[in-house]
């Protein structure tokens, strides 16, 4: 099973692509996409990547589904011998957002611009050389 945890407004919600996740409400409308850059740990095929704060290479996409409001909660304050009693309410806004993939794509690049690095290392102590040879 393939999974990732991420961070979205400083909770942490385990991403499994074709689920959906209740998130503190991002300002976007319903239908478009939205990437989670902030990805904590990274599991597939038994394998597990652990981010020191976050793994960079990983990047979990979502789309907005609906915008909403959550349950009441209600807060009771209480002193006692004081005759002082307040209720409040809260009622968080969140946003339904369905995991369409988890992409492993940075590394990839990474590794791609780590090699064009070499070969222009190379190509600049051939050149070196050479030069240094007439």
């Amino acid at each position: 099973m393939e999974y990732a945890i991420i961070e979205s407004g400083g909770k942490q919600y385990k991403a499994v692509a074709g689920n959906f996740i209740d998130v503190d409400k991002i300002n976007l409308e319903p239908g478009q996409a939205y990437t989670f850059n902030k990805v904590l740990l990274y599991t597939a095929d038994g394998v597990c990547k652990i981010g020191q704060p976050s793994l960079d290479d990983v990047i979990v996409v979502g789309k907005i589904l609906k915008q909403f409001k959550g349950d009441k909660i209600r807060v009771a304050k209480f002193k006692a011998k004081a005759r002082f009693r307040r209720v409040t309410g809260f009622r968080a806004h969140l946003t339904r957002v369905q995991i369409e993939q988890i992409k492993i794509g940075k590394a990839e690049k990474a590794k791609k611009v780590e090699k064009e690095t070499k070969t222009e290392k190379a190509v600049k102590a051939s050149k070196k050389a050479k030069e240094e040879s007439k």
